[in-house]
């Protein structure tokens, strides 16, 4: 006996994963969780028995909902599944599955499209975080044909374009968690900061790194995965999340001088594999800092002038513009964040799930 899941299987940005309407799957969070353990695989390296890609990248979930609040169009929750481990983690936003949202919403028939474009708001539930997504829509249809491109995805779409609203402090509670713009945990200065996304940047070279390896090399670097995770263990109760080793937050953020032009190199462990891109909000988040003064990136990133700066993230399979705007009174104060992302379904259908995780009869409502 198996359980059969309606579900549409999307790319997001650079990540992918399986998208559910929140009444397709159990309320309880418990129950929920099992039952995504088993549509992707988990645990097991491979996630053979799954939909899981046994990378982090690719083992992802995202649940989708039709909102009921003021001028909130859709709520999305999303989970990241772990390879290793029975455990599925909600602390974190994710701003790559983040994109496929409003593409599933109108495959879904969750809302209807409008013409030639259509903005959604949509609360992320993990941290309270708000965005607009700007979708091509001729004809009051999704497009996904464009000249978009963004590094890590081959190819080009239709662009979606996402403007993120208040992310300061989203799951910390404020920009700078610890009070500081530089914290010594472990012997090596950081700075601990979310702006959407809880992030520790340590430059390479305090760690005896260059910050251009390349991901297999950092992967294969034991002893500095050693020390990054005893600082991530220091830094974690101190940006208030608590106890972080079994949690995939903070993300930890090797930095260098950019490559090319400006902007800043970077590579990314979330929280202890080298991230063959950077997150969404992840690049967000170390934008920001690269414009506090007195931060860890103060020195080596390099900035455009003027209030509107467009800093470039450099990640191991290439770059992620963010673009920011600064307030003029304060410089260091960022009104808004905005970015780039393409999204695409790559199969609908149903997945199946042991009968005996769940039989599907239980009461389906929203989860919360």
């Amino acid at each position: 006996m198996q359980t059969a899941i309606p579900c549409l299987f999307m790319r997001g940005g650079t990540s992918r994963g399986p998208y559910f309407l929140a009444t397709d799957l159990p309320a309880e969070a418990s129950l929920r969780d099992r039952v995504l353990l088993s549509v992707m695989g988990s645990p097991d390296a491979r996630q053979i028995d799954g939909l899981g890609g046994a990378d982090p990248l690719t083992s992802k979930a995202a649940i989708v909902s039709r909102s009921s609040r003021p001028g909130v169009h859709l709520e999305f929750l999303f989970a990241q599944v772990l390879i290793d481990e029975a455990r599925v983690d909600t602390t974190p936003n994710c701003g790559n599955m983040l994109a496929g949202v409003g593409p599933f919403a109108l495959e879904r028939g969750l809302l209807a499209a409008g013409d030639p474009e259509t903005t959604f708001r949509i609360l992320t539930i993990n941290t309270g975080m708000l965005c607009d997504m700007m979708l091509t829509t001729p004809g009051g249809r999704i497009s996904y044909e464009g000249e978009a491109r963004i590094d890590g995805v081959p190819g080009t779409s239709a662009p979606i374009r996402i403007n993120f609203l208040e992310t300061a402090g989203s799951v910390c509670g404020k920009l700078l968690p610890t009070g500081k713009v530089v914290d010594v945990f472990a012997g090596v200065r950081v700075t601990c900061i979310d702006n959407g996304m809880p992030v520790v940047l340590m430059r390479a070279a305090d760690l005896g790194r260059s910050g251009y390896e390349t991901r297999d090399q950092l992967n294969a670097d034991t002893e500095l995965k050693d020390r990054i995770e005893a600082i991530r263990l220091q830094a974690g109760p101190a940006m208030n999340l608590g106890e972080v080793e079994k949690k995939v937050v903070p993300k930890m953020c090797l930095i260098a001088p950019p490559r090319a032009g400006t902007g800043i190199c970077t590579r990314t462990f979330i929280p202890h594999d080298c991230h063959s891109a950077v997150g969404v909000l992840g690049a967000v988040t170390v934008a920001t800092a690269c414009v506090l003064r007195g931060s860890v990136a103060d020195g080596v990133a390099a900035l455009p002038p003027g209030n509107a700066k467009l800093v470039s993230v450099e990640h191991p399979t290439g770059e992620f513009s963010v673009e920011l705007a600064l307030d003029p009174a304060d410089p260091q104060s960022v009104t808004r964040a905005a970015l780039l992302r393409t999204a695409r379904p790559i199969m609908r259908g149903e997945v199946l799930i042991p009968a005996s995780v769940w039989d599907g009869r239980t009461a389906l409502k929203a989860a919360a």
